[in-house]
């Protein structure tokens, strides 16, 4: 898929030295055409034209010679093109979710581990940098113990969900079958970074609960005349998703999901510990010791000091980049590590733990919000596993 994600990954893949765009493939026949014209613009050997119909990915994955093969479909198409790219010899990235159900989350697991390739969510989140500057404070111990974390995906969609194109050609009919956390992870990969989630740590269980769903039906009201079908439509998605997560150490997290209903964005990004904590939108921290008493301090008052390093070493060549210059920062990591051999930054069991949220709070809401057990894709592993080190370029 090369809509806008995918095209947008397609660009910031041609600002990397060395890349190969060998195939396209989307059954939008005019964008596929358009993002093939930036390759040969760009100097590069024209990609391989596949979309002949909806599974032409699988065509491309059998005949085609590359190392990854990267999806940015509608949400159904992931785990397919995953394990079609896994299957065939090829390393897999897809755009979040992962997955939506807990059978396809273990699916994606047990193809990489047959397979041997990789399968990495591209949360680009995790690559924000106010993020990675929590991080890195985390990992100085400037938070003490992480004890708690808040977090979330807060955005109006609305006119998102009823464009005539794009996202809005697929996701509103989600929002018609499905009521839980839809979309976890912007706000949670972030979250289970800092608390070592699959590395010394785990999710255990999970409580959910939704709102009623309102917002969607007033918007259609208000946009559309009488007539219309639009209006007609019946959404069961909860407008504001809470859902509560248990790890096995005890800490607890806080997972919102709000995107049908007018607000400003946010991913809250609250990271609570010992010592202090950092509350983001606006971003700002209280350290003990650091800060003055009972007050918050400005992120900027502290960047300087606590930047990310990756962040300082590819600020420059990011500058320009999709969400502020984080998508740029995850595929730049994402071809470093294959290239050298590295585990990736996020691996399957990343994939799997994040996505599964969805259909666990699914079941939770339709369940009295009864808590349900967080499967461990790692086996146990978990508990060995090093954590994620303070990275540079």
């Amino acid at each position: 898929g090369v809509g806008g994600m995918g095209g947008a990954h397609v660009r910031n893949f041609l600002g990397l030295e060395g890349i190969e765009i060998v195939a396209l493939c989307d059954i939008d026949s005019v964008r596929n055409e358009e993002v093939a014209s930036w390759v040969t613009d760009d100097g590069r050997a024209p990609p391989a034209m596949y979309g002949r119909h909806e599974t032409d990915f699988v065509r491309m994955c059998e005949t085609e010679e590359m190392d990854l093969v990267f999806t940015a479909t509608p949400w159904e198409w992931h785990v397919p093109v995953c394990v079609s790219a896994m299957g065939n010899g090829k390393h897999a990235a897809t755009e979040v979710p992962a997955a939506y159900t807990t059978d396809d989350c273990w699916r994606l697991v047990e193809y990489a581990e047959k397979h041997q390739k990789h399968c990495v969510m591209m949360e680009n989140c995790n690559y924000d940098r106010p993020e990675m500057m929590v991080f890195h404070m985390a990992r100085l111990g400037l938070f003490g113990d992480i004890l708690h974390a808040e977090c979330g995906y807060l955005h109006d969609l609305r006119e998102i969900k009823f464009s005539e194109t794009g996202e809005g050609l697929w996701r509103r009919a989600h929002s018609m079958v499905r009521n839980g956390n839809l979309y976890p992870t912007h706000g949670l990969g972030p979250v289970a970074n800092v608390m070592d989630i699959n590395r010394g740590d785990q999710f255990e269980y999970l409580v959910s609960m939704s709102s009623p769903s309102q917002g969607l039906q007033e918007w259609a009201v208000a946009s559309y005349p009488e007539d219309h079908l639009k209006r007609g439509e019946r959404y069961v998605l909860g407008d504001v998703n809470t859902t509560m997560i248990k790890t096995a150490r005890g800490r607890t997290i806080y997972l919102s999901h709000d995107t049908n209903l007018p607000r400003p964005y946010s991913r809250i990004h609250m990271v609570q510990g010992t010592k202090g904590l950092f509350q983001g939108y606006p971003h700002r921290a209280h350290i003990e010791g650091l800060s003055p008493g009972h007050e918050w301090q400005d992120w900027m008052d502290l960047r300087d000091k606590y930047d990310h390093p990756l962040w300082k070493d590819l600020e420059e060549q990011s500058e320009g980049a999709g969400h502020g210059g984080m998508d740029f920062i995850e595929d730049y990591r994402l071809v470093k590590c294959l290239r050298e051999g590295k585990p990736t930054d996020m691996n399957v069991y990343d994939a799997a733990a994040m996505s599964v949220i969805t259909p666990l709070s699914e079941w939770s809401v339709a369940n009295r919000s009864r808590p349900i057990n967080v499967p461990d894709f790692t086996r146990g592993r978990w508990a060995q596993w090093p954590k994620l080190e303070i990275l540079r370029a």
